[in-house]
């Protein structure tokens, strides 16, 4: 019996240890893997870092890493100190090393539903329902083809691709409430807020969505959302543009 207890806590000590030296060894990998290597400390997000948090509170956010020096970031913010009345500009993410590009003055933080709009151009907002604005996936930053559906003159009904990349400003639920965007919703939904849902929206409700355009466009916008309809499709930087002109039903059906 006392061979059994003895042995038994034999294995018990042996696998103690096992495990001690294996968490050593995981905990000096990164040692090892940078023992021959020229490095520079830098500071590093260790967990996601809200848009709009200033730079004054970003320690409990960031730590110091060592990494290759040929990995560094030319803007790597180096002292906190000295960005202490800047704030983050867009969501951060673990891993990432902390940079200057990523950071704007307080108060010329738009927040995280609304972007600048360009020099020269101005705003206008459409009233669109969820189906009209690709199921609702529209965030402000992004850029949207804008198809325009009408009646022509002698009564025949036409859709064109009409403006290509048009900048989204601002994305609003109907209440006026900015929409979130994908990393607010994946962040609330991630954390069980109780609120995450507190703006949904409804199949039945309609997206407020601004758009930047000079004002010869904007006059056509105005006239397409008052005598027609309008859609809009996710068109990032890198899609092919293209139309086939007015299609009507004679078009459809070749």
């Amino acid at each position: 019996m006392k061979a059994r207890l003895l042995g038994g806590i034999a294995a018990l000590v042996v696998a103690v240890l096992g495990t001690v030296l294996l968490f050593n060894y995981v905990q000096g990998a990164d040692r090892r893997a940078l023992a021959n290597t020229e490095t520079q400390d830098v500071l590093v997000v260790k967990q996601e870092v809200p848009a709009g948090t200033p730079a004054s509170q970003l320690s409990q956010y960031v730590t110091t890493k060592p990494v290759p020096r040929t990995a560094v970031a030319a803007d790597g913010v180096q002292d906190l100190g000295a960005v202490g009345s800047m704030v983050t500009s867009v969501a951060l993410v673990p891993g990432e090393q902390l940079l200057s590009s990523r950071l704007v003055d307080a108060n010329a933080y738009l927040g995280p539903s609304r972007v600048a709009v360009p020099a020269g151009l101005q705003e206008i907002t459409l009233r669109l329902g969820i189906e009209r604005v690709v199921g609702g996936k529209i965030q402000a930053g992004d850029t949207v083809g804008i198809f325009i559906s009408m009646a022509g003159a002698a009564g025949e009904n036409g859709t064109q691709l009409t403006f290509h990349k048009v900048l989204v400003t601002a994305v609003q639920f109907s209440s006026g409430a900015a929409a979130q965007t994908q990393a607010q919703a994946t962040q609330a939904s991630s954390t069980g807020s109780l609120n995450a849902n507190k703006d949904a929206q409804t199949s039945s409700d309609a997206y407020l969505i601004t758009l930047a355009r000079d004002a010869v466009d904007t006059e056509k916008l105005v006239y397409a959302a008052e005598f027609g309809k309008v859609y809009l499709s996710k068109e990032p930087a890198d899609a092919t543009e293209g139309t086939n002109g007015v299609v009507n039903q004679t078009k459809v059906f070749k």
